[in-house]
This record gives structure tokens, C-alpha cells and sequence, in this order.
């Protein structure tokens, strides 16, 4: 269980490291995103981010996996 709590640290890390390279990218406002604006709040939804993401990553474990 230690480990895997170190592991998803660790991706957790980078992936926050990296954002501000993913949105130069594009990633974040993809068509599927949810964005709603109002006066004194914005609720942003990531669907199509999601799905990206989700696809890519089990394409690699996938590839891991062979």
C-alpha cells in the first residue's frame, strides 16, 4: 500500500510539474470541455481532457502489457 500511495505521489507530481506545458499543448480546452461562467464563479468540466488522457494512458499500459 506504501508504495502505491509513493507512486501516485509521484504522478501527481509530474503531472502538476507538467501543466503548464500540457496547456501550451491545447490539453484543457479540447471540444467536449465544459466551461460555465458566471458572475463570481467558473465550473470548468475536463470531459474531452479526460478522455484523451484515459485513451493514452491504456494505449501504453496496453503496449506495457504485450
Amino acid at each position: 500500500m506504501s508504495r502505491f500511495l509513493i507512486t501516485l505521489g509521484l504522478i501527481l507530481l509530474v503531472a502538476g510539474l507538467l501543466w503548464p506545458l500540457v496547456q501550451k499543448l491545447g490539453l484543457g480546452r479540447l471540444p467536449g470541455d465544459i466551461v460555465i461562467e458566471r458572475d463570481n464563479f467558473t465550473v470548468y468540466i475536463p470531459l474531452g481532457t479526460s478522455i484523451l488522457i484515459s485513451l493514452a494512458v491504456s494505449l501504453v499500459l496496453w503496449l506495457l502489457s504485450r
